[in-house]
């Protein structure tokens, strides 16, 4: 499948990652259609082929296969998605592979790994990369810096008798609700064939610490690009010490200890399809409380020519962002009126604006 890959302009904030020509995308959901993670797929009809990254967009770095890719040996295609409003992001993981190794309960394991930078704070993650030399190989850094502002997630394809991932860091709490879920769907046994499907969500953190109370989860707004990578570990061989591939989306190995080795992605827009022509929404911000100013700001989406605001107090605006003060306290119900030439919409708020 082809990944959605956008030309990066000198002013993409992707600028310094990896892959610097491109830039993948990360499908917004609407908050009505949140997908569920139960292993089914469905969930994901509504994204766009153009959103999902195969396995032509991933290069060997280890084995030195390099790009000669077999679908018939290993074949993968990711989704990504996020909800406004939510710092989660979901991921589609279907895999099709023609030999399973998962009994081992160690590392063994085919595994899916994920990296992700929420703020592009860049940099080492990993205690083996620590810059101070003389903390590399000592464990008194794993608690002050493994996974700190970036986390590494080895998820395993598929997981039994153990936790669906291993964090690699002083966090492994990022993987229990609330902050992170998985679910699987497959037909196959150990050392068998066949196609899997993995559902999970994870929270990205600015600042992660081993106690959870400390933690700064990364803000995800529209258009904000955020680093990311994965790589696909493939053991074809159950005695085999080592994987027979380490097909990754960076193509630098070492994306999985440093985020500066990641790469670009934009937490998109809703898809038009998915919005109605005109919506009305809005927000306010008391500007002055000891004179009751509020500043009133139109976030309506569409082609609009008209506003048409009533304010509760038998004041109106046609203005697409008043600043209204009122002369009285009270309990206002606030309605924004909005039209163009393909609709109208109306959006009312009871009693936002309380003013004493």
């Amino acid at each position: 499948m082809q990944a959605a890959l956008i030309w990066l302009t000198a002013l993409t904030f992707g600028a310094g990652l990896e892959r610097p020509d491109v830039e993948y995308k990360i499908f917004q959901f609407p908050a009505n259609k949140i997908p569920r993670i139960d292993g089914d797929a469905s969930d994901w009809s509504i994204v766009p082929e153009s959103y999902a990254i195969g396995s032509k967009e991933l290069r060997e770095t280890v084995a030195g296969i390099g790009d000669k890719h077999d679908p018939k040996n290993l074949d993968v295609t990711v989704k990504v998605g996020w909800v406004k409003g939510l710092n989660q992001l979901y991921f589609l993981y279907e895999a099709y592979d023609d030999y399973w190794d998962f009994a081992a309960p160690d590392l063994h394991n085919d595994i899916f790994e994920l990296v992700v930078d929420g703020d592009l704070s860049g940099g080492p993650l990993i205690r083996q990369f620590h810059p101070n030399a003389k903390l590399k190989d000592k464990l008194e850094a794993h608690g002050m810096f493994h996974g700190i502002h970036a986390q590494n997630y080895h998820i395993f394809t598929p997981a039994v008798g153990k936790d669906w991932t291993m964090v690699w860091g002083c966090q492994p709490w990022i993987r229990e609700l609330p902050w992170a879920n998985a679910a699987y769907s497959y037909d196959f046994q150990h050392k068998g064939s066949g196609k899997l499907t993995l559902e999970f969500f994870v929270t990205p953190f600015d600042y992660a610490p081993p106690e959870p109370e400390r933690a700064v989860p990364s803000k995800l707004t529209e258009n904000k690009v955020i680093g990311m990578s994965w790589c696909v570990l493939d053991y074809d061989d159950e005695k085999a010490e080592r994987f027979a591939g380490f097909w990754n989306l960076s193509h630098k190995t070492t994306m999985y200890g440093d985020a500066s080795d990641l790469v670009a992605f934009r937490l998109m827009p809703l898809e038009a399809n998915l919005r109605k022509p005109v919506e009305a929404e809005w927000s306010f911000v008391v500007l002055r409380p000891e004179e009751r100013v509020v500043a009133f700001r139109d976030l309506s989406y569409g082609e609009i020519n008209s506003w048409k605001w009533d304010f509760g107090d038998g004041t109106t605006s046609s203005e697409r962002h008043p600043i209204h003060k009122y002369e009285k306290p009270g309990e206002f119900v606030v309605i924004l009126d909005v039209e163009g030439p393909k609709g109208k919409a109306r959006k009312s708020k009871v009693w936002d604006v309380t003013l004493p």
